[in-house]
């Protein structure tokens, strides 16, 4: 089975590497980060993943921005993506009040293991 790739999308290089850790750890995906949002359109041209887990508020562009800019490549609109936020509550997520951002699923910070899994294979198959 050809593993999955993932780019993890965050201004914060300890969630970045975190996540990875947990990610990596399955042996089922193959993860990229960034730390920048203004580069995440590159990265995702270069490492072309699956998904991208993309916090929504970051410094230099916000994630709604990016996701835009994801969505006008033709290269890269088929990917997923994954608010993975702190602008929402976990009660709000699992309450069902807040499952999306701007059509995109939302996870709310910080994310366990399973949630994020779970996601990943919700969104992708496994």
């Amino acid at each position: 089975m050809e593993k999955k790739k993932i780019l993890l999308v965050d201004d914060n290089p300890d969630i970045t590497r975190t996540i990875s850790l947990i990610l990596e750890a399955t042996g089922k995906y193959v993860i990229k980060e960034e730390n920048m949002g203004q580069r995440a359109l590159e990265t995702a041209r270069d490492f072309k993943p699956d998904l991208i887990f993309l916090d929504f508020m970051m410094p230099d562009m916000e994630g709604n921005e990016v996701a835009a800019q994801l969505e006008a490549d033709n290269e890269l609109k088929h990917v997923k993506i994954v608010f993975l936020t702190a602008i929402v509550t976990k009660g709000e997520v699992e309450s069902g009040s807040v499952n999306n951002i701007s059509g995109y699923t939302v996870l709310a910070k910080p994310a366990k293991a399973k949630e994020l899994i779970g996601c990943i294979e919700d969104l992708l198959g496994e």
